[in-house]
């Protein structure tokens, strides 16, 4: 068993960064594989022999000579680690700053005390302590406002299986070792702003230390050149590992994480807790069945905070929402959510459109900020605030079974569509209801199917996927034909847009509704949720990429704007710049949306659907040889519209529209036009081939195959509806005189 101690420090841009090591087995293999890659290392060594006496130059000195034959740059030092300040002093007057990656700077110690428990002296327990966990802390603390002031840092703390798991004879040591531990989990939490990164390796290799007590052949199993290249890499400025633990030995690398049971709850409001409450438990208490993996403070307090909600609501059940979401997934798909209802005014609408970034510096965005202006217009955006009512506000949580903590709650996609361009006032309501529950085993995905009305007229449709964290595991289905998203063209954008957000944009962007303290709030963005500041909302993001694309292909027309879907990634930090790359295929733009400054992707397989522009070609799916089955529909209308159109029109009095999808993507049968409509006129009627130029009264979205499914009666139109399979545009209402024109030939 090898023990260390280890920190390391970031390379200058300027120079080649110092790197000083005492030596072990493992500490020499660093020193030259890091010389070997240009840093300049100084190399520490007080000589003593395992038990901390005595002293010698000799074995640093040799490791510097090895350094500089092979044309590194090395200089010795034989300061304690007790004497961090000077360590660091060192490094900064022989090569000018502290650095890393590739090269770094980095400190190992080794003395062993082992003594059994009963046997161990202060003077055994307080020098390992000394070396080990202080002189860690010592010389971490000298470097530590050198790497702030620098923006960048990579320290490595080298614990060991003893200090993870314990070993007779070594209460010491393992103590000290599993204190390094924590000291690194605590300082990857503190130096994760400044980009100081921070991890812990346990290497099992050979050395001075185990070359007594280990055969020869296992020895020679156990290099330290096997564990060297994962320190190299952990100390990389492409690395972005921050807070985790590995094992490492004989080119073998693990990563270790923390499991919990699910544990149970044995405390009933108003009842005195007993040893036997705990013994009756026990087995439970212990089940590590659907274990969960806590990864840091707040997830670990979170549970404790459903534990108190379940005490005070008299429950004596289960601390994690998995069981209420295996024994009601399945049932509550299709539920019906209570009806929400939402009036707002022009206010309502401008206020939105400053949330995401609109600002009077562009001219062409006036139409959006000031309600006198002409051609005063609501975003198309603004379609998920009516509806998103029916998810924050009471809707999830009414169904039965499905009670889980809010601050778990996590927007993972978001499809809109605009039946027609928003109105700037008015009041909609909003009908959800449960497409599908999905198991990701360490969640539970809810997709929310929300259609929103403005008196009896379909205005639009949108779907909210939402991430439970921790309910996951209860048998469910991992992915559903409800939902999808569309990865960007593997070829450079066509179109580029950036633009910043302001500090204030969460705080702006809120005031449209969504009220959770996790965009406001700094105490609860670091303490529930792990950030270190308050975060934008992702529908604010989802708003941003959209006006870009309205403006770059539509020209900010809000009439051509037909969907939108986008998956949330990461979140962005009110100030950043948010760039939006755009792909042009037909009048579907792919759009990829990232920080600026990181380049951390926040919305990934997002695309914007758009109406054609009036009297532009649109790019056409060829039909399959034989043409699309819904011909035959269309042709019936024809000889039906020819035959009875003056009849027709006195009981139908209206225009309908169809649009019939191949692919996923709107068919063509003729010209290249991507469009197949039947439309009925005033007069004797006509069924008309293309695009129509006017406004229908209501248009069907269906894909060939469901149409014919629905017109043969095979598929119920109510729950091909629902299901998302049939969507209606325009006057809803109107749709139940279809089958005046369809009779006896269909089943609508």
């Amino acid at each position: 068993m090898v023990l260390y101690r280890t920190v390391v420090c970031r390379r200058t841009l300027e120079e080649p960064s110092p790197l000083r090591l005492h030596l072990t087995s493992l500490g020499r293999e660093y020193a030259l594989a890091f010389g070997e890659r240009g840093a300049s290392v100084i190399v520490n060594d007080l000589g003593g022999d395992i038990k901390g006496g005595g002293k010698s130059s000799a074995a640093a000195d040799k490791v510097v000579e090895e350094i500089k034959a092979k044309g590194g740059k090395a200089v010795a030092n034989y300061d304690s680690v007790e004497d961090g300040e000077k360590l660091i002093q060192t490094a900064l007057d022989t090569f000018g700053r502290i650095d890393v990656s590739p090269s770094s700077y980095l400190f190992l110690y080794r003395i062993l005390r082992d003594r059994s428990f009963a046997r161990t002296s202060d003077l055994d327990w307080d020098l390992i302590h000394r070396v080990h966990l202080r002189g860690s802390f010592l010389v971490t603390r000298a470097a530590w406002n050198h790497m702030k002031n620098q923006k960048f840092g990579r320290i490595i703390m080298t614990s060991s299986a003893a200090g993870i798991y314990g070993n007779f004879g070594q209460a010491n040591y393992s103590a000290a070792k599993l204190g390094l531990l924590g000291l690194a989990n605590t300082l990857a939490i503190e130096g994760k702003k400044y980009n100081i990164h921070c991890n812990t390796i346990a290497p099992t290799a050979g050395s001075r230390l185990t070359q007594t007590v280990m055969p020869p052949d296992l020895l020679d199993s156990l290099k330290a050149e096997y564990v060297a290249p994962l320190v190299l890499w952990l100390c990389h400025e492409e690395c972005k590992e921050n807070g985790s633990l590995f094992e490492v030995g004989a080119g073998w690398i693990g990563k270790l994480r923390w499991e919990r049971t699910l544990g149970k709850i044995v405390r009933h409001k108003n009842q005195n807790m007993s040893p036997e409450d705990v013994r009756d438990k026990w087995d439970q208490i212990c089940d590590f069945t659907d274990a969960t993996k806590p990864a840091n403070i707040q997830e670990s307090l979170q549970s404790l905070v459903e534990v108190l909600s379940k005490v005070d609501d008299g429950e004596g059940i289960l601390a994690n929402p998995t069981s209420a979401m295996a024994s009601t997934g399945s049932e509550a798909v299709g539920k019906v959510l209570p009806q929400m209802t939402f009036t707002y005014t022009h206010m309502h609408c401008i206020l939105y459109a400053l949330g995401v970034g609109m600002s009077t510096k562009d001219p062409d965005q006036l139409k959006f900020l000031y309600e006198g202006h002409d051609d005063f217009s609501c975003l198309p955006t603004f379609g998920v605030i009516p509806a998103q009512s029916s998810m924050l506000e009471g809707g999830l949580s009414s169904v039965p079974g499905l009670s889980f903590d809010p601050t778990r709650l996590l927007h993972g996609e978001q499809y809109l569509e605009l039946y027609k361009p928003l109105p700037t006032s008015g009041t909609l309501t909003s009908k959800a209801s449960i497409a599908d529950i999905l198991d990701k085993g360490s969640g539970a995905v809810i997709l929310l199917d929300v259609h929103t009305y403005s008196n009896q007229e379909l205005v639009c449709y949108n779907q909210f996927s939402v991430f439970i964290v921790g309910a996951g595991g209860f048998g469910g289905k991992r992915s559903s034909d409800k939902a999808s998203t569309v990865p960007a063209p593997n070829r450079a954008p066509d179109a580029v847009v950036e633009d910043e957000t302001s500090r204030d944009q969460a705080a702006l962007y809120r005031l449209s509704g969504d009220w959770n303290p996790l965009h406001i709030n700094p105490s609860f963005a670091s303490t529930i949720s792990g950030f270190k500041a308050p975060i934008l909302h992702g529908l604010c993001s989802f708003g941003f990429a959209a006006r870009h694309v309205l403006k770059q292909y539509a020209g900010n027309d809000v009439s051509r704007f037909k969907s939108i879907k986008v998956r949330f990634v990461k979140p962005v930090l009110p100030g950043q710049r948010l760039q939006t790359e755009m792909w042009k295929e037909g009048n579907r733009i792919h759009l990829l949306c990232k920080v600026k400054e990181t380049g951390a992707v926040v919305l990934s397989g997002a695309y914007i659907d758009l109406h054609a522009a009036p009297g532009a070609s649109v790019n056409a799916v060829p039909a399959e040889a034989g043409g699309l089955q819904s011909d035959l529909v269309f042709a019936e209308i024809g000889r039906r519209i020819k035959d009875l159109g003056a009849e027709l029109v006195k009981k139908v009095n209206g225009i309908f529209g169809w649009e019939i999808t191949k692919g996923g993507k709107i068919a063509a049968q003729w010209s290249k036009s991507n469009v197949r409509s039947a439309s009925l006129f005033t007069g004797n009627g006509a069924l008309h081939k293309g695009p129509y130029t006017g406004k229908a009264d209501v248009t069907f979205i269906v894909a060939d195959e469901d149409f014919m499914e629905v017109v043969m009666g095979k598929l119920n139109p109510q729950k091909a509806f629902f299901a998302g399979k049939l969507k209606v545009r325009g006057n809803i209402m109107m749709s139940q005189k279809l089958e005046m024109i369809l009779k006896d030939y269909a089943k609508l």
